[in-house]
This record gives structure tokens, sequence and C-alpha cells, in this order.
């Protein structure tokens, strides 16, 4: 584009600059010959008007190209072109004695008015009546040197037009030889991007920038596969180590938690400091212990081998004895009859944490409501707390986090929602969190009531 704007821009001053020098050369040879025209009028004789009209129309060389004006020093004009061609300031630079000249627009045509002024005089010399002072006009047409400027500018741009083609055909040709590899590298980069971790660029041959570029994405396509598959081998001997350490620590831990148990029922027979002492270790064991089979259960998620043991249940009662077996006291509107075909431990741990999290760092009233449509059925979690930061409705989902970062550790490990949407997709299902138009938050279930297809 660059080219062609340039390319432009030369032929347009070209086709100006041959312009003005074809006009400028038809002007002076007119005005060359309006002088040697006018020299042969001298000395001017005296005459009555038809007859100096005569004589100049003789002189001149009247002809349907060139056409004269005689100006009288009273005012009066002779029959000639049309005077108001000949502008005032042209006359007053006649009538000063200078030659002038100038180009106008007339019938369609561009002519030449050429000018001086002239006195009669007799054998005493020069007259001094006004009357006596002839300006002396002649329009010379230029309709023959616009033809050539025509025929120019119609050669010109059509000689620019086809090399502007020829330049465009091999800008084409030659950049296709560009583009190609270039479009290329970006297929390339796209594949890598996409998780193709082979993906290479072909280096073009002839060693230039091009081929320089390429080698150095390939070099650089290695250190990422490198990279990637070093930290995908440190994610799964992490996966595996945890795995490991929770399924080690569940026995003794289902051991500590029977021995607990035991000496919580002889609490009240034990002195006041160690009974406390007890329970605080009742409640840590406890907490270790669902953190550990938290890691075992997103282990297992880790690995693929989480499975679905599907039953039909009833949603409402199936919510209502989650409820009931962790004491959660919330206002619900469950209707009955509503069937699904789930998995009873995995939709009562999605409802178990979805509730707790709802106590624990929302506020009451919490209200937990169930729907169905003939495909899908909905379990809503809301409560009147203060909500969750927009930019974070899909961050609480993630492992480890925990939306109010103050909470102690005893308050939950921050995997409760993680492994709830785990457990939700598992089923076909999606979790979402958001804000309702009151406030609080909206933890919003949906499963498939029939994945085999049933209605």
């Amino acid at each position: 584009m660059l080219g062609f704007a340039v390319a432009t821009g030369v032929a347009g001053v070209e086709y100006i600059t041959a312009r003005d020098a074809i006009v400028q050369r038809a002007q002076d040879i007119a005005v060359a010959r309006f002088l040697r025209k006018v020299e042969s009028l001298r000395p001017l004789p005296v005459r009555s008007e038809p007859e100096l009209l005569s004589f100049i129309g003789a002189r001149m060389g009247i002809g349907t190209e060139h056409q004269a004006l005689v100006l009288r020093g009273d005012g009066r004009s002779s029959d000639g072109f049309d005077q108001n061609l000949v502008s005032p300031q042209l006359r007053d630079a006649a009538a000063a004695g200078y030659l002038v000249s100038q180009r106008v627009r007339y019938d369609d045509a561009t002519w030449l008015v050429t000018g001086v002024q002239l006195s009669m005089q007799d054998a005493t010399g020069p007259l001094a009546d006004p009357s006596a002072r002839i300006s002396v006009f002649v329009l010379d047409s230029l309709a023959g040197e616009e033809t050539v400027v025509d025929d120019l500018a119609r050669d010109a741009w059509l000689v620019g037009a086809a090399g502007v083609a020829v330049a465009l055909g091999l800008a084409m040709f030659a950049a296709r030889g560009v583009v190609r590899p270039v479009r290329a590298l970006q297929q390339t980069a796209a594949r890598l991007g996409a998780g193709d971790l082979e993906a290479r660029a072909a280096i073009p041959p002839g060693g230039d920038e091009l081929a320089a570029v390429s080698a150095t994405f390939n070099e650089m396509a290695d250190s990422r596969r490198d990279h990637v598959v070093q930290l995908r081998r440190m994610e799964t001997d992490a996966r595996r180590f945890v795995g490991d350490v929770s399924h080690e620590l569940r026995t003794p831990l289902t051991a500590m938690t029977a021995v607990l148990d035991l000496l919580d029922d002889t609490a009240e027979q034990l002195p006041q400091d160690a009974a406390r002492a007890v329970r605080l270790i009742g409640v840590e064991t406890r907490s270790l212990t669902r953190l550990v089979e938290d890691l075992i259960e997103v282990t297992r998620f880790d690995a693929g081998t989480a499975a679905l043991r599907v039953d039909t249940v009833d949603v409402a009662e199936a919510i209502r004895a989650t409820l009931d077996r962790r004491g959660l006291v919330v206002d619900t509107d469950l209707p009955d009859g509503v069937e699904a075909v789930v998995d009873p431990r995995r939709l009562d741990v999605i409802v178990a944490n979805l509730v707790g999290n709802a106590v624990r760092h929302g506020a009451p009233p919490v209200l937990v409501t169930a729907s169905a449509t003939a495909d899908t059925v909905t379990v809503q979690v809301i409560d009147s707390g203060p909500g969750i930061d927009e930019s974070s409705t899909e961050e609480i989902f993630d492992r480890f986090v925990k939306a109010d970062q103050s909470r102690s550790r005893s308050e939950g490990s921050g995997l409760g929602l993680a492994i709830a949407r785990e457990n939700a997709h598992l089923h076909g299902g999606t979790l979402t969190a958001a804000n309702g138009p009151d406030g609080g938050a909206v933890f919003t279930l949906r499963l498939p009531r029939f994945p085999d297809g049933r209605t």
C-alpha cells in the first residue's frame, strides 16, 4: 500500500509538471506571436474607428481560434470577444504600459488573453487625446494543448495502472513465499497453545530471519515440553504422596478416634483439666480424620477411579436425612415425590458441604429448596450473609481456597466446595455460586434426573 501511494504521488507530480510545461510553452508561443503582430501595428496611424478595426484585424490575423478586442481610452470598445473576459486588473496593467496575459475559461475551453496598450500618432508623434490610446487584447485558444494534456494524463494513468498491477502481482508472488511459512508458524503455535507439546515449526531453507525465528520457536517449544513434563511428573508424585500419606494416616486415626470416643464417655470421671484435654484432642482428631477422608476422595478424582453407585432416591427425603444426621437446622422448601437416579452418598456429601458452608460463613436464615423438570433436578442453598465477592464465584471451588482467609484451621480445610463440585460433575451436573438479588450467597446444584434416559 505504501508503494502504491508513493507511485501514485510520483505520477501525480509528473503529470502536473508536464501539464504546466506544455501550457507554459503554448502560452510563451502565443505571447511571442502577439508581440510580433503588435510590432507590425506600430506606428499606429490616426484613423476612424471602422478603418482602425479593419487595420488591426488585418494585422492581428483574427480567426476562429484567434480573436481580438480593442478598447479605446475613452471607454468605448470595438466588436470582438466578450470584454468581461478581460479582468479590471488586466486592463489596468495594460493601461500602465505592461504586456499582460492570463488564462481564462470561455465556451467550455481554456483561452489565453494577451494585451498591451498602443497610442495612435501622426507626423508629430503620439496623440494626447485619451481616445487615441488603444488597448489591444487577443484571445488565443489553448484547446489543442488541453487535448495533448488530456491524452498525456490518460496515457500516464494507463501506464501507471499497468505498472501498479505488475508490481502488485510481483509483490503478491514474493509475499506468498513469506506469508506461507508465517501462517504455518502461526498454526504450529496454536497447536502448541492447545496442548500439543510435540508441535514443531518447519524451518524454511535459506537461513534468513524467518528460519531463525522458526528455530528459536522450536527451542522454546522443547523447553516448554520439558517444563510441562517435569511439572506433570512432580504433580503426579505429589498426588501419590498425598494419597499414600492419607491412607497411612487413616488406620491410626481410626484407632485414635475409637479410643477418644471411649475416653469421651468417661470424661466426667476425669479431672477437669484432663477432661478438657480429651475433648480438645477429640475435636482435633475428628477434624484431621475429615481432612484425611477429603484428601483420599480428592486423590480418587485425580486418579479417575471415583465411581458412582446410583440408586433411585426421593430428593426431599435424602436432603432431610442429610440435615438430620448432622444436626443442621435450616428452612426448607422440599416438595415430596421428586425422584432422581443419583449416588446417595455423593448427594449427601454435596448437600452437607453446601449447607454447612452456608451455616458457618453465611447468616441465618438459611433456605434449602428443591425443584425438578422432566430432565433435571435443582437444589439451591440460599443464605442471608454478606454474599460472595463477584471475582471469587469460581475461585471458591478451587482446592484449599477459603473465601474468608481469616478463618482458623479448624473451621474447614478448603476442600469441601471443590469435592462438592467434583461430585456434581461426576453425575454429569453443575454446581455454581452467585449472589441473590437481596444479598446472600446462592449455591445452585443441577443434576440430570435419569441419566439412563428414563422419564
